[in-house]
């Protein structure tokens, strides 16, 4: 893709996720067409799903409960893993992270992070490439809406509890099936909106948790 910047926003409007007024995004909406666009036409272009163009219920939790308790990350180094577009990561920047780190193996996803911390005026640091496996130099994880299925849950879950033998490890999720269940300390819960087209319900509970070493 010749300039993706220009392609994120010919795709999206400049928006705000419903938990988060604070942070502007560049999102998918009903009346763009990233939404309308089909998974076969998205493959035609080579561009994978667009996780990154919508703030998933995951990332809002994370999001709000950072800018209502700043005293958590100020003064820290933050990796936003799978950030997508980026909304947990900026909310750190906000709140007074001293570097905040951002990975995710879509680059596109990367490339809307940028994009999104220059609307609010904020400093994101993008990572490349896969990390599961690797020990980040940070004092806090994040990630959210990582658990979509078996396969990857069982890739992510034990390298988390490897990095909060280290690190505070935050997730976040939507009330998967494939989430951990034990070796969590809740932090947060919230009924969140969602929509039919993107995860089948209106709304779904949402938990934020630190995960705990094993």
């Amino acid at each position: 893709m010749k300039n993706p910047a220009c392609f994120i926003a010919s795709q999206t409007i400049i928006e705000t996720a419903p938990l988060v007024p604070e942070l502007r995004l560049y999102l998918a909406t009903e009346i763009t067409p990233i939404w309308q666009a089909t998974e076969t036409h998205l493959a035609e272009l080579n561009i994978e799903p667009p996780f990154w163009a919508f703030a998933w219920p995951g990332s809002q939790l994370l999001a709000r409960w950072i800018l209502d308790h700043p005293e958590t990350v100020r003064g820290k180094r933050v990796l936003d893993f799978a950030c997508g577009g980026g909304l947990a990561g900026l909310a750190c920047a906000q709140a007074g992270a001293s570097e905040v780190l951002i990975n995710d193996i879509d680059q596109l996803a990367l490339e809307a992070a940028q994009l999104n911390a220059s609307l609010n005026d904020l400093t994101l640091v993008p990572i490349e490439g896969d990390r599961i496996g690797s020990e980040p130099d940070v004092d806090l994880l994040l990630c959210g809406d990582v658990c979509y299925n078996q396969q990857m849950a069982d890739r992510i879950i034990p390298w988390l509890r490897k990095c909060a033998e280290k690190m505070e490890v935050w997730m976040a999720d939507p009330g998967r099936p494939y989430a951990p269940k034990e070796g969590i300390e809740i932090l947060a819960c919230a009924t969140l909106p969602t929509t039919m087209e993107l995860e089948g319900k209106t709304a779904r509970e949402t938990r934020l948790y630190r995960v705990l070493p094993l």
